[in-house]
């Protein structure tokens, strides 16, 4: 089975605050895509990437979107041969082959999807838009959802099949396989697998990534 990695690396970076795309941030001494590039190509027949415009030079690059699945979507668009779909965001660069290796695994064991994640720690409150607590959740069945996230190909496209404004609304592509009726299961990963949204992130994802290869802290 063709399996195809897309890459969501659109994104503006504006809360990064380094005045260019955060897909193309240097981090541990490269741009950050490039960690993730590493490791899909060497787990996955192909990689797309979906890229602000402007960067669509080279092989495999297709323009973002508005919304991060409207990319996933134009992405999973140039690959017509994919029947394993793993979607990665940039912005994780301690990705694992072998964490993608066991996303696929569960997809090809019959489930439409499967979702890299961490088990929740903290205790989880939902709260009223005024502040007042509502409730406390039972933490022992949540999980805080990363990527990657692999799907059945076919299961995908349909679930990306709707209208711009849902997937504006969806927080990840697992949600929208979901509500179309699809099976997904957790597989749960390391909390080294952070995203990086700020310049804290930025700072531990490069000596996490140093740490990887015995380099020990960044001086």
């Amino acid at each position: 089975m063709a399996v195809v990695a897309l890459v969501a690396a659109a994104g503006s970076g504006e809360r990064l605050g380094r005045g260019e795309p955060k897909a193309f941030v240097p981090c541990g001494g490269r741009p950050l895509l490039e960690w993730s590039l590493d490791v899909l190509s060497g787990a996955c027949d192909r990689v797309v990437v979906a890229v602000p415009p402007g960067y669509e030079h080279g092989r495999d690059r297709v323009s973002g979107a508005a919304s991060r699945s409207a990319s996933v979507r134009d992405a999973l668009l140039a690959a017509p041969e994919a029947e394993i779909v793993v979607v990665h965001d940039a912005a994780r660069p301690l990705v694992t082959r072998e964490l993608v290796e066991r996303c696929v695994a569960a997809v090809r064991d019959g489930w439409e999807g499967a979702v890299a994640a961490v088990r929740v720690t903290d205790t989880i409150k939902q709260a009223a838009p005024g502040g007042r607590v509502v409730r406390t959740l039972e933490r022992a069945s949540l999980w805080s959802i990363q990527t990657p996230q692999a799907f059945r190909a076919e299961a995908l496209r349909r679930a990306l099949d709707v209208p711009d404004a849902v997937l504006s609304a969806a927080t990840d592509d697992a949600s929208l396989v979901e509500a179309a009726g699809g099976a997904v299961r957790v597989i749960e990963a390391s909390p080294e697998n952070i995203k990086v949204t700020s310049s804290l992130d930025l700072g531990l994802a490069q000596t996490l990534l140093r740490a990887r290869r015995g380099e020990g802290p960044p001086c």
